[in-house]
């Protein structure tokens, strides 16, 4: 008989599936099902956690492939306010930052550019890069509430941005193949002097 204490928790129902009956024939038979099942339910669930992503997926491969065009020095400044404490209404290091705030502090900064202060504003400004590999500093917008422009990060290379997430947080650097953020991903934008 199989100890199934040391067995993970996700095989407990297989195995209980299992336990003998009065003949081994019937043993086989409800194991088979059983395992069935539990492979059917696996794929059917596998599927359903990557098919709302397929569509981005294809936008975040670019970011494999980094490119320059002079604005390093917006994804330095941005590096450098990673930790700074999320607060909403926030856009400066010692008052702390919001999505928006930071982006308008570091563009204004390191690059002499001015920006709106919202996102949905944001998302009005630059340009696309639609189908090219994003440089550090660009400008990347997320889906997070519904809205095609609901928050953004600054990219820094590598497959890497830095943001303002929310509060309770600080600002932090994350990967873009994250599966949330790749996921959520709108677009990428360029903002020059």
């Amino acid at each position: 008989m199989v100890d199934m204490s040391r067995l993970p928790v996700v095989s407990v129902h297989v195995l209980r599936i299992m336990q003998p009956t009065h003949s081994k024939q019937a043993l086989t038979c409800r194991t088979l099902m059983g395992c069935g099942i539990f492979i059917c339910a696996l794929l059917a669930l596998s599927g359903c956690s990557t098919f709302s992503s397929k569509s981005n997926a294809s936008k975040v491969v670019q970011f494999k492939q980094d490119t320059t065009v002079g604005t390093e020095d917006v994804s330095i400044a941005a590096v450098g306010l990673v930790g700074v404490p999320y607060v909403y209404g926030g856009n400066t290091p010692k008052g702390g930052f919001d999505c928006s705030g930071l982006i308008v502090y570091v563009y204004n900064k390191a690059a002499g550019i001015r920006l709106p202060r919202t996102i949905q504003l944001m998302s009005a400004r630059g340009r696309s890069i639609e189908n090219q590999p994003p440089a550090p500093g660009d400008l990347l917008f997320f889906n997070t509430t519904g809205e095609k422009y609901s928050h953004a990060g600054i990219y820094v290379g590598q497959g890497r941005f830095v943001h303002a997430p929310s509060a309770g947080g600080t600002v932090r650097l994350e990967q873009i193949e994250n599966p949330y953020w790749a996921a959520r991903f709108t677009e990428a934008r360029r903002f020059t002097p």
